[in-house]
């Protein structure tokens, strides 16, 4: 083999552990992402992307580091093997490579599946651990980020005409929070 091992990492938070994915496997270079895996555009990756070339192994410890939906993998794995790169996937022990098997794309496809599989059961969780706390009264939200002082002072800009970009620049908060805040008001 006359390319590099590079490795992927991808963790959703920065309080998780990133170095226990490759932990023990030899690698050139290791391009790691702190992001949710919902969607492709993650910096690390785009990077990795751009780095690999032909003849290369991209490392990476599970499919669903890598992406969340079957779509998305199916094109991860497709763009690099088309341009010669190899990749490990260290947990599901398979490898592809460009020319590989029916049975390592059902494998591909299948696993990709359960991937996505499982990431819309834990939204389902989620919705409904939410919902049970609502209920319960346990659950009230995300902290609103201006006292009712500050948002009375706000709509009172709004309706003096000021531009609401400025406004939710003055409080360091987003436009579509602050049409939240005008919203709340009726």
């Amino acid at each position: 083999m006359d390319g590099q091992r590079v490795g992927y990492v991808r963790v959703s938070t920065f309080e998780q552990n990133a170095e226990r994915q490759l932990d023990g496997i030899e690698l050139d270079r290791t391009f790691t992402d702190k992001a949710p895996g919902k969607d492709a555009k993650r910096p690390q990756l785009d990077a990795l992307l751009t780095f690999v070339r032909g003849g290369d192994t991209v490392v990476v410890h599970s499919m669903d580091r890598l992406a969340r939906n079957l779509d998305d993998l199916r094109h991860i794995v497709q763009s690099l093997t088309q341009r010669g790169v190899r990749i490990e996937f260290t947990k599901e022990c398979l490898t592809f490579t460009g020319e590989d098997s029916p049975m390592a794309n059902l494998m591909l496809s299948v696993m990709g599946a359960f991937a996505e599989f499982e990431r819309a059961l834990i939204r389902e969780r989620q919705r409904e651990g939410i919902a049970l706390a609502k209920q319960r009264g346990a659950y009230r939200g995300r902290r609103p980020s201006l006292s009712d002082v500050e948002v009375a002072e706000l709509r009172r800009r709004v309706e003096a005409g000021e531009r609401k970009a400025e406004i939710a620049r003055d409080y360091g908060i987003s436009r579509e929070t602050l049409y939240q805040y005008l919203r709340s008001a009726r």
